[in-house]
């Protein structure tokens, strides 16, 4: 598992640093959008919102690359991937399949420091802090 965990670490490292990069160099050309994806974009854009969540990208996947605080990089990363799955879902599905690898890529990635994230799932608090 731990294999499969490194690796899934590193193929989403790659995605968010490329998906940030490209917010910022627009290397890879996008194929333009219409109706409701166009104005959610368009408003991300006119917003400026859109560099903040490249930037959080970029980042994002360079931590995930370097294997430095991995938590906290999904941690991060689970709205965008939620927003982002949410997005291709309602608005334009020709890109659901990039969302849903990616979402699957959290979770091997996520399997991997699973420990860290036992404390979010408690049912109640504890009163000890988590060593």
């Amino acid at each position: 598992m731990k294999l499969t965990s490194t690796i899934a670490r590193i193929l989403f490292g790659v995605l968010f640093l490329v998906s940030g990069l490209n917010g910022f160099l627009q290397f890879i050309k996008l194929p333009p959008t219409t109706g409701a994806a166009a104005q959610f974009m368009g408003a991300l854009f006119v917003s400026h919102e859109i560099a903040v969540i490249m930037a959080l990208e970029g980042i994002v996947g360079v931590l995930l690359l370097v294997n430095r605080f991995v938590p906290l990089a999904l941690f991060l990363l689970a709205p965008v991937i939620v927003n982002i799955v949410l997005f291709h879902a309602f608005m334009a599905p020709e890109g659901l399949s990039t969302a849903l690898i990616a979402s699957v890529l959290w979770v091997l990635t996520a399997l991997g420091v699973r420990g860290i994230f036992k404390e979010l799932f408690r049912f109640r608090p504890t009163d000890s802090v988590p060593t």
